[in-house]
This record gives structure tokens, sequence and C-alpha cells, in this order.
């Protein structure tokens, strides 16, 4: 594969928000289609290095490498022998080969799949396998992810060009319990809105990431500016290229905005100034330590209230939530007339419980095991 020949590049988006990391591929200027899992579009190496580091919603970028037919397990080892792996792939970093799909075909067992195209690339290739990360452990660091869909027996390859997942961006160390992940929080307010020219309010920050998202858009921060990518430890990865685009990023811009945290936990409150801190956006930011009752109004244009509540399902008793959504709901429609409100909750007797009139239903979106709907209203009267 040459840096100009283009190929398939795929963005695997937190499911139930294809339609909104859509939006954002296209406004970076992507020719790209919402897919199963995602959205996928041609490009080269160095749209991969691109959308790496200025994709808010993507979950990974994911690069085809090139695919072969196979219908049985000796096949698909003959063939994987003579696959061209060092195009892309280094002897000197370890790979791991998932099977993420397999269906309609004669190999249906992923797992010995799997164990031959690695076999495969360590004998051929002479690259080391990657060790199974312990449970718990985080994997993605230091090594390269081959991704194979076995589909009507065709075996089709990609390599994760991220490594650790997008929502890592190289600056947020402390999270409260259930947090949201960047990269949603990110689809979320894009799905509101929000285009970094208002203010952004969260009453229920817990570690900042609305907040911080928020301000780190106004700002036109690049999300992976702070991180390395898996794309570095590629045989092909081009660093003068990389160190270009890097240097090509845009200049920040003046923000004469303010974003507003909010929480009743203290250890949430300095959690996220020490985010913000890192994040380089703590000039914008202002955190404070309150319950939903207290959240005032503040000075200036109206914007959008964002808020992540607990649900009841993991966090707290469900019965005592009522009057907390009730209470958060009250303070909105007395304080907050002319902002819109965004609620990410899996319970719409909750949501309900606010008392706000809300617009019709998106679909449903995973979140740690749940299925969380955005609630969202027109500005309040």
């Amino acid at each position: 594969m040459s840096a100009e020949t283009p190929f398939e590049i795929f963005l695997i988006a937190p499911p139930g928000l294809e339609p909104t990391l859509l939006l954002e591929a296209k406004a970076l200027g992507f020719a790209a289609r919402q897919v199963p899992g995602g959205v996928s579009f041609d490009g080269t190496w160095a749209d991969v290095r691109r959308a790496n580091l200025y994709l808010r919603g993507a979950t990974r970028v994911l690069a085809r490498i090139g695919s072969f037919r196979a219908f049985h397990l000796a096949q698909l080892d003959k063939r994987a022998r003579k696959f061209p792996w060092g195009d892309v792939l280094r002897k000197d970093v370890p790979v791991k080969v998932e099977v993420v799909t397999n269906k309609k075909s004669k190999i249906y067992h992923a797992g010995a799949a799997a164990q031959r195209i690695e076999t495969a690339i360590a004998e051929e290739l002479g690259a080391p396998i990657a060790a199974q990360a312990a449970e718990g452990e985080a994997e993605g660091a230091g090594q390269v992810t081959v991704k194979v869909r076995i589909d009507d027996n065709t075996c089709i390859f990609s390599v994760d060009t991220s490594g650790e997942g997008l929502h890592k961006r190289g600056h947020k160390v402390a999270v409260g319990k259930a947090p949201m992940r960047e990269t949603m929080a990110a689809l979320l307010l894009r799905a509101s809105g929000y285009t970094g020219t208002e203010p952004v309010v969260d009453p229920m920050c817990g570690s900042g990431t609305f907040v911080i998202e928020a301000a780190e858009i106004a700002r036109g921060l690049a999300a992976g500016r702070s991180r390395t990518f898996a794309f570095e430890l590629l045989s092909n990865h081009d660093e003068a290229a990389w160190a270009a685009q890097k240097a090509a990023m845009p200049a920040l811009q003046t923000v004469d905005l303010r974003f507003y945290g909010s929480d009743r936990n203290t250890g949430a409150v300095e959690m996220a100034d020490k985010n913000a801190e890192r994040a380089g956006v703590a000039d914008l930011c202002q955190m404070t330590h309150a319950a939903v009752s207290d959240l005032q109004r503040p000075e200036g244009p109206a914007g959008l209230v964002m808020v992540n509540p607990p649900y009841g399902a993991r966090i707290g008793n469900k019965k005592q939530l009522y009057a907390v959504y009730g209470a958060l709901g009250e303070v909105l429609k007395t304080r907050f007339s002319g902002w819109r409100v965004g609620i990410v909750t899996s319970d719409t007797q909750l949501a309900n419980a606010t008392g706000l009139l809300f617009l019709p239903l998106g679909a449903p979106i995973a979140h740690g095991g749940l299925k969380v709907r955005l609630f969202q209203t027109a500005p309040l009267p």
C-alpha cells in the first residue's frame, strides 16, 4: 500500500451515534457514508492520521489493508502466510489478531482463525505476538491490533491505527464513578446543536467531561493533540509527514465564553479542575461545589445545559432520584429561560420527572452496558 493509494477507512462509532459521527466526519471534509457500526470513507494514510488527530467522536480508526477468500483453516493458514504483512506491520512491534465478525463462513471457530493468522505473521514476518492483557489491564499501548472480519468465506483485514481508544485524549487522569467517555460526550454535544459558540453548563459535572469537551471545541483544540497512536508503530509510517500535520494544526481561537461545571461532590469538583488544567482550558472553565438546587444561571447569553445524571441502575437508589430530577427541572424552568437542555438518562420516567417538555427522542445509545437516550428541549420559555 503506497502513501497515495486510496483504501477504505472505517470509523467505529459509539452504538446509536453513527449518524452524529457521520456529520462530524463530513464537517472535517471526509467523503463519508454511514455503515453498520460506524462511518466509512476512502482515503490515504494522511487521512488516517488526520482522522485520529481531529475526530472527537470516533472510538477508533481502522485502515483496510486487504482481503482474501478462505473456506477452511488450512486454506486460511496458507493464504495468511502469503499476505504482505510487511507492507504495514513491523518485525519489532508486537501484533494481536482479533476476529471481530464471523458469519456465513465455513471457518466457524473464530479463536482458531485468529491463532492461525497470528502464527502466520509470527513465522513469516517475524513479529512477536502480543501477550494477552490481564483482567482490568489496558490493551493497545506499544502494540498493533489486526482486526479480521470473516463474512461469506471472505477474510477482510484491517489494522487499528488508533491503539488505545480515542476517548483517551491524553490529559484526563482523574475520573469518578460511571464516567462518560469523551468521544460520547463530544457526539452528544454535537447532537444537541453545540458548535462551540455558546456557553455550556453541567450541574452534575463529575470529572468535567462535558464542560472540558465544550471548552476544547470552542478553543479549536485538536482532540488527539496530547497522545500517541498505533499508526506511529506501522512499517509505512511517515514521521516527517506526521510532524508536518501536527505543526499545521490551526491556531487556537480566542474565546469570550465560559463553561460551568458544578457537583455536590467536592472530590469530583477537584478532579474536574485538575482535568481542565491538564487539557489547557482551565481559564475557560469554572468548577464549583454546589447542589442542583443551588444552580444559578450564569451572566451573559443563553446556551446549553448538558447533564448526565445518575440513573439508579448502577449508582444510588432510583426512588431517591425522582426528587433530584424534579429539583433539576424546577431550577431549569425558573432560572434558565432561553437555554436549551440535554439530559442523558436510561430512564424515561426519571427524565419526565423534570417536568420539561422534550423534543422527539432519537435512537437508544449503548453506554456502560445500558441503553441511554438524549432527552432534548427547545429553548426554555
